[in-house]
C-alpha cells in the first residue's frame, strides 16, 4: 500500500531515553530491513529521512520499503525522495536564489495568490564569502582595504540580502568578512544531530543539508550527510519540495595504516581524488571505513569530503565516532549536544564500530602509508603530480621539453624577462610563480596544515629567506578562528614577513577573485608569452579560473604554497635542489624548513581550543557597522530598481500561465556551440572578470558602468542581462565550430559569419531558430552553477547532446527546462560524422517522455539526412514533470497557486 497520509505508518517513533527526544528507530523496521547492521551509513541516513517523513504527503511507505530493501550490488530503478533538514547558500548563488524567490512572489501575486506563500519552509543560512577580492596584499591594512572595496562594489547586493533576511522566515545571513560557508558550517552551524518540535513533542534526527555550492560535501567529514545542488533545486527544497535521487550506489573506501612523515591531508585528498576519478564514481555516494579512520583527524576527513565534486561523487561520508565527538568539543559545541550525538548514533547504528564495517556496492582499498607529497595540475584537480615529478610535469604540459623554438616550441619558452617591481629588479620566465595563495576552506579548516605553513614560514624567516616581489602572496582563511590561533602561536608574524598577510575571510583566489597582478608583472607576461604559474591551497584549478594570466595552476598544501613562493618557480625538484640561499650564503632545502609532527602538535595543543571557536562565533550574525548601516527596503515584495545593473526580476516566470504548454518536438535547431570533453561550468558561465569588449562589458558600458566598476560575473548573477551575455563567455573556451579561435565565439549558420556566441543566439532567436549544444564527456564539471543552465536557456538553447554529464549540471539543465540528451554508448558527434553545420530535429517529444527514454535525433545538411538515437536524461518521473513545466520553479509555482485556489 502506498500510504502518504498516515503519519508514522511503521510505528517507528519512540523515546531515545528518559527526558530525551523521540527518534524514528531504524531497528523497528525488522524484516523489512534484514541487513540493517551491514548497511552503509549513507543508506541508513536516507532511510531514516524517508521513515520520519512517511505519511506526510510527500514520501510514501513504498519509498521506505525501497530503501530498506537496499542490497549491495543490486541495481534497482527507484527514485528516492529526500527532505534535508536545512539549506546553506553562499552569496554568488544565494543572490540569484533570493532574486528568484522575490520574482516568485511577484508571479504568485499575478496568478491571484498570496505572495507570502513563497517563503522558506526549511531553515536556511546564507554566508557571504564569494565577493571579497584581493585588491591589496602584502600590507598590514590589506584586510581592511579589501573589505572596504567589497562593500563599495556590492552594497546593492548586500542590501537585497538584508531585505531577504527580514522578508523571509527561517533565513539567516552571515555577513561579509566572517568566513567561508563550508568552514563556518563545519565549525559552528552543523549539529550532527538536530532536535525540533512537532505536534507530538521533541524529535531528534540526523542533521542533513543541501547547499548551492558544490563543496557543501565538506560537512560529510563530520558525519553529516550534505551535498551540492543547483540554486533552482535549492529553491524548490526551501519551498518544501523533496529532492528525488536514484537508489544510492555506494562505493566504499577502506583505509588502513597512517600517513607517513612529510605527507599531509592535502596530499591524501589529491591521492583520493585521482583514485576515485580513475575508478569512476560520478553520481555515486562514497563512504569511508576501515581501521585507518582511527588515526585520521576530523579536519583531515573534512578535507577529503570537501573535494567530493572533484572526484565526481554526490557525497563522501565519514561515520560518527570518537573523533567526531572530540571535534565537537574542540570547536566549543555544548556538552549536552555531544552526549546526544553519541547516544543517537549508537542507538541508530550510525556509530563506527571496529571490524569489517558495512557492505558496499563496490569497495576500494587505500593504505595511508603510501601517500606521498603531491600537487595537482596544471589544469585539473584530478591530475595528481608527485612533488618530485613537478618540474617534468610542468615542462611537458606546456611543450617546454621539446625541440627548439623554430621546431615548434611555444614563444617565450626560454625567454627571461627583466623587470622592476616596487623599485626592486626581478626576473620572470616560464615556470615562475606569480600567485601563491593560502586560501580555501579545503585546507584553511585544517589546523595541522595551517600550523605547518606558519612553522615553515618561521624557519624561512629565521634563515633570512624572502619571497620575490613578482609573487602575489595572500592569506585568506575560511574563518577568524584561524588567525586567532596563528596569532596565539606567534605564526602570523613570519607569514606576514613573507608577504602572506591577511587579505580577507572568504574564497578569494580559489574562485578566481585573485585580483590584479602588479602592472609590471602582467605586462611582462602578456608581452613575452611566458607560462606563468599560480600555486594555491584550493580545490579547483581549471584553466583561467585562478587568473587569466596564470596558464598553469597547481593545488598544494599550505606549507608547499609557502615553499613554492620562496622558490619562485615550479620547474624545481624541492627534494634535491635548494629552495634558496640564506643570509650566510648557504643553500636552504625544503627538508631544512619542513616542520616535524611534534612541532605541529605542540602548536595545536597550546593554541587551538574551544575558547577560540566560541569567541569567533559569539556574534556571527551581527556584522560590522557597515553591514548594520545598509538600507533595508520595506515590504514583503522587493522594490525592483529599473536602473540597477546588479539586480533585476528574471524573465523566467514572466507571463506564466496556470498550465504548461503541451510538449513539442524540437525542429530545425542550429548548433550554437560544439564543445569537447570536461567542459566546466566555468567555461559555460564564468565567475571572474568581465572583459570590456565582451557583450556583457559592452552592455555595462552602455548603462553607464565604467570598466573599473564592472566587478565580476559572479557578483552580477542577480541580473540576467549581464549573465546571458556572459554565457559561454570564458576566454579559453574552445568551440569546434570556429577551430582557429579561442574564446566566446561561434559561426552562425547558414551565413558562416563568425561572431560572439551571444550575438549568434540573438540572431537565431530573431530568425525563429532554436539552438542546441553538442558536447563530449563530463559536460558541466565543476561548480554547482545554476547560471550555467539559466544562461543557455535565455540564449534559446532547447537541448544539449553530450557523451556524459556531471551530476549537478545535468539536474540544473532539467531544472531550467533544457533537455539533456546523451549519445548512445560508444557514439559521439565526431564518430557519427557530424560537422555542427547541420539542422537538428529531436523527435518524439510531442508524444511525451518517460524517464531515460530513447529518442530520435535527425541531422540534415547538404550531404543528406542522418538519424541517430540518444537517451533523454530525465532520470525520473519528477524530472519529466519539471521538464514539461519548463523547469522546477514554474512547476512549484503552479502547484502552490493551484493549492491556493
Amino acid at each position: 500500500m502506498d500510504d502518504r497520509t498516515t503519519r508514522d505508518p511503521f510505528g517507528a517513533r519512540r523515546p531515545l531515553g528518559p527526558d530525551l527526544p523521540d527518534v524514528y528507530h531504524l531497528p523497528t523496521l525488522g524484516d523489512l530491513a534484514p541487513d540493517l547492521e551491514r548497511m552503509p551509513v549513507t543508506v541508513k541516513i536516507l532511510l531514516e529521512n524517508a521513515l520520519r517523513h512517511a505519511g506526510g504527503g510527500l514520501i510514501s511507505s513504498d519509498d521506505v520499503r525501497a530503501l530498506a530493501a537496499w542490497r549491495p550490488g543490486r541495481a534497482v530503478e527507484a527514485e528516492i525522495p529526500f527532505l534535508p533538514a536545512r539549506v546553506i547558500l553562499q552569496d554568488f548563488t544565494g543572490v540569484p536564489a533570493v532574486v528568484d524567490l522575490a520574482a516568485m512572489r511577484d508571479a504568485m501575486a499575478a496568478l491571484g495568490g498570496d505572495p507570502e506563500r513563497i517563503n522558506p519552509l526549511v531553515p536556511a543560512d546564507l554566508v557571504i564569502d564569494h565577493s571579497v577580492q584581493v585588491d591589496r596584499f602584502r600590507a598590514p591594512d590589506a584586510y581592511a582595504f579589501n573589505v572596504a572595496r567589497e562593500y563599495e562594489r556590492n552594497s546593492e547586493r548586500y542590501a537585497l540580502l538584508r531585505w531577504a533576511q527580514g522578508a523571509f522566515r527561517d533565513l539567516r545571513v552571515v555577513p561579509p568578512g566572517t568566513g567561508i560557508v563550508h568552514q563556518v558550517n563545519l565549525e559552528y552551524l552543523a549539529t550532527v544531530v538536530t532536535v525540533r518540535e512537532d505536534a507530538r513533542g521533541r524529535v531528534a534526527f540526523p542533521d542533513t543539508l543541501v547547499g548551492t555550492d558544490s563543496h557543501t560535501t565538506m560537512i560529510n567529514g563530520l558525519g553529516v550527510l550534505g551535498f551540492g545542488v543547483g540554486g533552482i533545486e535549492a529553491e524548490a527544497v526551501l519551498l518544501g519540495q523533496p529532492l528525488h535521487q536514484p537508489l544510492p550506489r555506494v562505493v566504499g573506501v577502506r583505509l588502513s595504516g597512517e600517513l607517513p612523515r612529510g605527507s599531509t591531508a592535502t596530499d591524501l585528498v589529491l591521492t583520493v581524488t585521482e583514485m576515485l576519478r580513475a575508478h569512476g564514481v560520478v553520481g555515486a555516494w562514497v563512504e569511508f571505513a576501515g581501521d585507518g579512520l582511527a588515526g585520521l583527524p576530523l579536519a583531515d576527513r573534512a578535507t577529503i569530503s570537501n573535494m567530493s565534486p572533484e572526484y565526481g561523487a554526490t557525497a563522501a561520508l565519514f561515520p560518527i565516532d570518537d573523533e567526531t565527538l572530540a571535534y565537537l568539543r574542540l570547536t566549543g559545541r555544548p556538552p549536552e549536544l555531544v552526549g546526544l550525538v553519541e547516544r543517537y548514533a549508537k542507538a541508530q547504528g550510525l556509530w563506527r564500530e571496529p571490524g569489517p564495517g558495512p557492505e558496499f556496492d563496490e569497495a576500494l582499498e587505500l593504505d595511508l602509508s603510501t601517500v606521498e607529497p603531491s600537487l595537482a595540475g596544471p589544469r585539473r584537480p584530478q591530475d595528481r603530480v608527485p612533488l618530485a615529478d613537478l618540474a617534468r610535469n610542468f615542462r611537458s604540459a606546456f611543450g617546454l621539453d621539446g625541440p627548439g623554438e623554430d621546431e615548434g616550441r611555444p614563444d617565450g619558452a626560454d625567454h627571461v624577462v627583466e623587470l622592476v617591481v616596487d623599485g626592486e629588479p626581478a626576473t620572470l620566465r616560464s615556470g615562475s610563480v606569480v600567485i601563491a595563495a593560502i586560501t580555501s576552506c579545503t585546507n584553511t579548516s585544517n589546523p595541522t596544515v595551517m600550523a605547518g605553513a606558519g612553522l615553515l614560514a618561521r624557519k624561512a624567516v629565521e634563515r633570512g629567506l624572502r619571497v620575490a616581489p613578482t609573487v602575489k602572496t595572500s592569506l585568506a582563511p575560511g574563518s577568524k578562528a584561524v588567525t586567532v590561533y596563528l596569532e596565539r602561536a606567534g605564526l602570523m608574524a613570519p607569514l606576514e614577513a613573507l608577504g602572506f598577510s591577511l587579505v580577507g575571510y572568504g574564497c578569494t583566489t580559489c574562485i578566481g577573485n585573485s585580483g590584479p597582478l602588479d602592472e609590471a608583472v602582467a605586462q611582462a607576461i602578456e608581452e613575452s608569452g611566458i607560462v606563468a604559474v599560480a600555486v594555491l591551497s584550493g580545490n579547483r584549478n581549471f584553466e583561467s579560473r585562478i587568473h587569466p594570466l596564470a596558464r598553469a595552476s597547481y593545488l598544494a598544501s599550505p606549507p608547499l604554497v609557502v615553499a613554492f613562493a620562496l622558490a619562485g618557480r615550479v620547474d624545481i625538484d624541492l627534494a634535491s635542489e635548494p629552495i634558496g640561499v640564506d643570509r650566510d650564503g648557504r643553500p636552504v632545502y625544503l627538508a631544512d624548513l619542513w616542520p616535524s609532527a611534534d612541532e605541529v602538535r605542540a602548536v595545536i595543543g597550546s593554541s587551538v581550543g574551544p575558547d577560540v571557536f566560541r569567541g569567533t562565533y559569539a556574534s556571527v550574525f551581527e556584522g560590522d557597522e557597515r553591514w548594520r548601516a545598509l538600507p533595508v527596503p520595506p515590504g514583503a515584495r522587493y522594490g525592483w530598481d529599473p536602473a540597477s545593473t546588479y539586480i533585476a526580476p528574471p524573465p523566467f516566470l514572466a507571463g506564466l500561465g496556470r498550465e504548461p504548454e503541451p510538449p513539442a518536438d524540437i525542429e530545425g535547431a542550429r548548433v550554437l556551440a560544439w564543445l569537447g570533453d570536461s567542459v566546466t561550468t566555468d567555461h559555460i558561465s564564468p565567475a571572474g572578470s568581465i572583459p570590456p569588449r565582451s557583450p556583457a562589458g559592452q552592455w555595462l558600458i552602455a548603462h553607464g558602468v565604467a570598466p573599473l566598476e564592472f566587478n565580476s560575473y559572479g557578483a552580477r548573477r542577480g541580473h540576467h542581462e549581464v549573465m546571458m551575455r556572459g554565457t559561454f563567455g570564458n576566454i579559453r573556451l574552445r568551440n569546434r565550430l570556429v577551430p582557429e579561435r579561442e574564446g566566446p565565439y561561434t559561426a552562425h549558420r547558414p551565413s558562416g559569419e563568425e561572431m560572439f556566441i551571444y550575438d549568434a543566439a540573438v540572431r537565431y532567436a530573431a530568425e525563429g531558430v532554436p539552438a542546441i549544444v553538442l558536447a563530449g564527456r563530463e559536460y558541466g564539471s565543476g561548480s554547482s552553477r545554476d547560471w550555467a543552465a539559466k544562461g543557455p536557456r535565455l540564449l534559446g538553447v532547447r537541448a544539449v547532446i553530450a557523451e556524459s554529464y556531471e551530476r549537478i549540471h545535468r539536474s540544473n539543465l532539467v531544472g531550467m527546462g533544457i533537455l539533456p540528451l546523451q549519445f548512445l554508448p560508444g557514439e559521439s558527434a565526431a564518430s557519427l560524422g557530424m560537422t555542427g553545420q547541420e539542422r537538428y530535429s529531436i523527435l518524439g517529444l510531442a508524444a511525451g517522455l518517460a524517464p531515460r527514454q530513447r529518442v530520435a535525433v535527425r541531422a540534415e545538411d547538404g550531404r543528406g539526412t542522418r538519424t541517430f538515437g540518444a537517451v533523454a536524461r530525465l532520470d525520473g518521473a519528477v524530472e519529466v514533470g519539471y521538464w514539461r513545466h519548463g523547469g522546477i520553479l514554474p512547476a512549484v509555482l503552479r502547484r502552490l497557486a493551484a493549492e491556493a485556489g
